[in-house]
């Protein structure tokens, strides 16, 4: 079995890769407590590394919402911090690094994203992202890492936190639901999202660190198709059984106020990953909905 150390297992995103590494591969998963990247210096993953002797290296950490300054340190300066690190310590190990959609900024509506295209971010977390990519990409190109970046789009289902907009709807939902409440509020709806089931998340990542070789150092995970955010906050309402007014009063988040549309391409995952989404969105809603009612819901470090 191959060696995998395993950064961020204990997140959203990390909790459910975990799970589907765990029969293929020997994971060493650090907590925050025994690894914090935005804390540690090199010389202490250069220790790890050594330690652990891994043949993989998949990050899963990061950053969702702060200042400029947290993203960088947290999504940008961490990939750095690995890049370092592996390239002194064990150059060519393969590095898997899960970043983010918003890499790619405002896209034409009706257009599926695909690695090709410009990648213009919109925001400072689109930013760090992407200079993360880059990071990772350089370093793929010198031969000091095996690196790739799985390009994640949005990522629903089992433990969604609330930092997402589906996640806020879940936990709004099922406070209405306690308290009787008549409606919800929530930001502006309209936004057209690819919702992508964690699950083929964790697949994607057990593909990228199985794949003989890497071809290319950026792939797209998504499901393909773009859904108005506003059907699927209605069709988590129907699944958690809540008539209400679904009010969109609030402020939009900053995050992606400014991307009206988002699609991605996953031909390159599908040709040269073998790689396809198997979930589709009822499904995703479903395990959302049921994952907080089962209080099994998980922070996203």
């Amino acid at each position: 079995m191959t060696t995998v150390l395993l950064l961020g297992a204990s997140g959203f995103l990390g909790g459910h890769v975990r799970q589907a590494l765990a029969p293929f591969a020997t994971l060493h998963c650090p907590t925050r407590a025994e690894l914090d990247l935005v804390r540690c210096d090199v010389a202490e993953l250069a220790a790890l590394l050594r330690t652990v002797r891994p043949s993989t290296v998949v990050n899963c950490g990061g950053r969702l919402s702060g200042d400029g300054a947290e993203l960088v340190l947290a999504n940008t300066a961490g990939t750095a911090k690995l890049v370092e690190a592996i390239g002194a310590v064990a150059p060519g190990t393969r590095l898997v690094r899960v970043g983010s959609a918003a890499e790619y900024g405002s896209v034409p509506h009706g257009h599926a994203a695909c690695e090709d295209d410009p990648a213009v971010p919109v925001s400072e977390y689109g930013v760090s992202q992407l200079a993360a990519t880059r990071l990772v990409e350089l370093a793929g190109a010198a031969g000091r890492v095996d690196g790739v970046v799985l390009r994640v789009f949005n990522p629903i289902g089992p433990g969604l936190p609330a930092e997402t907009v589906l996640g806020r709807a879940a936990a709004l939902l099922g406070a209405a639901r306690a308290t009787a409440a008549t409606g919800i509020s929530m930001g502006p709806l309209t936004a057209y999202r690819d919702f992508v089931d964690v699950r083929d998340v964790a697949s994607a990542v057990v593909a990228a660190v199985r794949a003989p070789v890497l071809p290319e150092r950026v792939y797209n995970v998504a499901s393909g198709s773009a859904v108005p955010t506003r059907d699927a906050v209605r069709l988590l309402a129907e699944t958690a059984g809540f008539t209400g007014e679904i009010r969109e009063d609030l402020p939009a988040p900053g995050r992606s106020a400014a991307v009206g549309w988002m699609c991605g391409d996953v031909r390159r995952a599908g040709r040269l990953l073998g790689w396809a989404p198997a979930y589709d969105l009822v499904d995703s809603v479903k395990a959302v909905w049921s994952s907080r009612a089962d209080g099994t819901t998980r922070p996203n470090l």
